[in-house]
């Protein structure tokens, strides 16, 4: 296996970043691929704490390792190898040999172009396990009306990107697997250009570490997060209006079927109504004077 990746005087044309924790079964075959590659590309394995013989069989392929004493979580992982990057164009992958990373240095070309370049995972050989696809397809939906942007891939893992495009966010940007789906909104929300290029996904080799649940819930929370932050009228106004319409629903029914106005409850719903109108306002211009958005 040729030394992609060892260290030498001239930058890198690109910086591949792997996150790896405990992927000993499937990392060898994902180094072979990389070492197929231009020569001149800097691979750069970030184990994540493994327990296993991962950081040993990347040793061993010439490749170099960065390693965390203990598992902080992929975002955690991406964020070091990012900053350890020589090269300003950046394509993270995954370890488990999920993704067809031949086509990586069709997703860096285009970066002559776009900001990001994102494998989506919507081309003929796609391996979602079922139990998956729900949560995903809902948080696609929600994402897509959050950041006004058809999104086919919220959370692909092989993306190539412009390093400084990323480091702005790092403030932002989580230590656990939600990182790609707040890189993605945070592009979208700040009007960046972003490509979505249809890959095959295939079965990966090992145990996954998605927690079906609990993951799900955290990726709701951390979109309508990141929205808020960059977009905040997308969410205070919507749930302004809905409180309003309650107002008058409960103004009608009372008035209608039952005895008594409930003008306490309707002034109470209504004044909640014009404070998330106006909390939403105020989150819109202090974004605005920051210059996030």
């Amino acid at each position: 296996m040729s030394g992609v990746g060892e260290v030498t005087q001239e930058a890198p044309l690109v910086t591949i970043v792997v996150p790896a924790y405990n992927e000993e079964n499937g990392i060898r075959e994902v180094l072979e691929q990389l070492a197929a590659l231009d020569p001149r590309y800097e691979v750069l394995v970030v184990d994540d704490g493994s327990t296993d013989r991962t950081s040993e069989i990347v040793a061993g392929s010439g490749f170099k390792v960065l390693r965390h004493t203990v598992n902080r979580g992929y975002g955690a992982s991406l964020k070091t190898g990012i900053r350890a990057a020589r090269a300003d164009r950046i394509v993270i992958t995954d370890a488990d040999g999920t993704y067809p990373n031949e086509r990586i240095p069709e997703l860096v070309a285009l970066l002559d172009e776009y900001n990001m370049v994102v494998g989506a995972r919507t081309g003929e050989k796609v391996h979602i396990p079922l139990i998956r696809r729900p949560a995903k397809k809902a948080l696609n939906l929600l994402a897509n009306y959050l950041s006004e942007t058809k999104i086919p891939d919220l959370n692909s893992g092989l993306r190539a990107f412009r390093k400084p495009d990323v480091v702005r966010f790092f403030d932002i940007l989580p230590s656990g697997f939600s990182f790609t789906t707040t890189i993605t909104l945070s592009m979208h929300v700040n009007d960046l250009f972003v490509l979505y290029v249809p890959i095959d996904y295939h079965e990966r080799k090992g145990n996954s570490k998605i927690k079906p649940i609990q993951d799900t819930l955290n990726f709701l929370a951390l979109i309508v997060r990141t929205v808020l932050y960059f977009r905040p009228l997308k969410i205070f106004l919507p749930l302004a209006g809905f409180l309003f319409l309650l107002a008058i629903g409960v103004l009608a029914y009372s008035y209608f079927m039952t005895d008594k106005i409930m003008d306490a409850s309707v002034s109470i719903i209504l004044m909640s109504s014009f404070q998330m109108a106006a909390i939403g306002l105020l989150a819109d211009l202090i974004d605005k004077r920051s210059g996030r958005a």
